[in-house]
């Protein structure tokens, strides 16, 4: 991360900037108790209630990988790709406290072939680009134990 820039999220409100402990920021109905990611803020998202009240929510910051893979492929706008495009591994993670999946990119140098579905990961901030001015931030997920070489 770069200093010199200031420093947004990609992707304003689903995340604190807290680069010790950043969280996904969800929801929490008041009503029923149903937690949502991104924060849901018109109906509750459990069928059964009819609650439009909620609480900001922060997520779990560990959980354990579901699934996995690399994205081999460009993905379209509004990601902004490296030129030239550099594949990157995507994980699906199971929340510790909320057993919610939640999609996020792998940090830099983690490949499918390192990974394996119940491994643990932690949320980490990361530069997913940036601009003359500004450095847009990203959660993305590493794994808490390092990865064993031949893994997969």
């Amino acid at each position: 991360m770069n200093p010199a820039k200031t420093q947004v999220p990609a992707q304003p409100g689903w995340f604190t900037l807290d680069p010790e402990a950043p969280a996904l920021l969800g929801s929490r109905c008041r009503k029923c108790g149903t937690i949502a990611f991104p924060a849901e803020n018109a109906f509750c998202r459990n069928p059964d209630c009819q609650s439009t009240e909620f609480d900001q929510h922060a997520l779990s910051r560990r959980g354990r990988i579901w699934s996995y893979t690399d994205a081999r492929y460009k993905p379209p706008v509004p990601y902004v790709a490296t030129d030239p495009y550099q594949p990157f591994c995507i994980a699906a993670v199971e929340l510790a406290d909320e057993k919610m999946v939640v999609l996020g990119q792998m940090v830099a140098g983690v490949e499918a072939g390192d990974l394996a579905v119940g491994d643990e990961v932690e949320l980490v901030l990361d530069t997913l680009h940036e601009d003359d001015a500004h450095e847009y931030l990203v959660w993305k997920w590493r794994p808490v134990r390092p990865r064993k070489e031949g893994r997969g």
